[in-house]
């Protein structure tokens, strides 16, 4: 083996993406191995494992969302490294972005969503990645469009954890007749569903979807346009149970019926109670896709490209998906799963359905007009 190709594969098992037997075998330093264990034992595991975490460090902290990772996949991703995993939930871009900006969030991974990335490049808080680090990333494994708004000015600083679509989610045992549309979401609010309603605290979206039910577009800054939908969220506000982005918990216990929802929160809650129904708003509303990124002030960069790539490694991708039943957008995990799961409409929505929606704007991320409407709305 040449010095190049021994110094990659020395990478690669540094960054989590081969296991240690793997490494010794492919550089033939297993041999070597063998001897010193049989007349020193444990020295090399111990040495090995020594140095592996010593360069990665013991812990990991992660800023992400509800409900979108596989225990298992953390757990093991500890015993491999030797990095615990501390996450940090959300329930908004715009929570996230403040926190960073603020600075000391001590976050080494973060979980942006596509049009929020051209911010923070631009506010120079997360810096371009270096994709040979991440050897189990490979673009041509997804759709342009899901992994487009990761890449600025020419330079990657963000790679697809998933994508996903924004609709509700109603337990049909509760409401029989549920709604198809933005207009009947807001409708059924206000009548069978008061006081049983769920909104996102997340302003793209609460605004976003009342937007929609006008026939505006979900990213619209105009003034008028906004103005009708504050009036509508206003009218609506004393029916909610809750505005909250984790809807999982209250429509478990049947405290809340109806609810804006992530694709994999309706998966999440079909799975365990059949009874809950996804529907995308006729009208349209939102298409995203979330990343990772790296944060300039990460403390453990090499956990943090480790972990990244851990996770985007098929195998482990997989576990990801049937754990939290968001879509990858990696074809390679699609060939691991499941027929039932790929031919689930929750997940993977015809094409007529998706044709409507629209993927977030930067601009609605900074927008005083929006931020102060979602204040409005939240303190009335």
């Amino acid at each position: 083996m040449d010095q190049k190709t021994f110094l990659k594969t020395l990478r690669s098992w540094q960054n989590g993406s081969i296991s240690r037997r793997e490494f010794l075998g492919r550089t033939g330093l297993g041999l070597a191995a063998a001897v010193v264990a049989t007349n020193m034992p444990g020295l090399l595991t111990s040495t090995a494992e020594a140095a592996e975490q010593a360069k990665l460090g013991d812990r990991l902290s992660l800023a992400t969302w509800p409900n979108y990772h596989s225990q298992e996949n953390l757990d093991n991703f500890a015993k491999t490294t030797g990095a615990r995993v501390s996450m940090s939930v959300f329930g908004s871009n715009e929570e996230m972005l403040a926190k960073l900006q603020a600075g000391g969030s001590g976050w080494d991974v973060l979980v942006p969503t596509n049009y929020t990335i051209s911010t923070y490049v631009g506010l120079g808080l997360i810096e371009p990645l270096d994709l040979s680090r991440i050897p189990n990333f490979d673009a041509s494994d997804f759709q342009q469009k899901f992994i487009a708004q990761g890449t600025v000015d020419g330079k990657v600083y963000a790679v697809p954890k998933n994508w996903g679509t924004t609709g509700m989610c109603y337990d049909t045992e509760k409401l029989k007749n549920g709604p198809t549309s933005w207009k009947q979401f807001w409708d059924m609010a206000q009548g069978p569903a008061s006081g049983r309603t769920m909104v996102h605290d997340y302003q793209l979206t609460a605004i976003g979807n009342a937007l929609k039910s006008f026939g505006y577009s979900f990213n619209s800054l105009d003034p008028k346009e906004l103005a009708d939908a504050e009036k509508l969220l206003i009218q609506v506000k004393p029916h909610l149970f809750a505005i909250n982005s984790d809807i999982q918990p209250s429509m478990r216990s049947g405290d809340a019926w109806l609810a804006m929802s992530w694709t994999g929160d309706a998966s999440q809650l079909h799975r365990d109670l059949p009874q809950m129904h996804f529907e995308l708003g006729k009208e349209g509303g939102e298409l995203w896709s979330d990343f990772f990124a790296i944060p300039k002030s990460s403390e453990h960069k090499d956990a943090a490209y480790a972990f990244i790539n851990y996770l985007l490694d098929p195998q482990h991708n997989k576990l990801e998906v049937l754990s939290h039943g968001y879509p990858s957008g990696d074809k390679r995990v699609d060939a691991l799963l499941p027929v039932a799961m790929l031919d689930d409409p929750i997940m993977y929505p015809a094409a007529e359905a998706l044709s409507p929606l629209e993927f977030g704007a930067a601009a609605t991320l900074t927008s005083p007009a929006r931020a102060e409407l979602m204040a409005r709305f939240k303190s009335a």
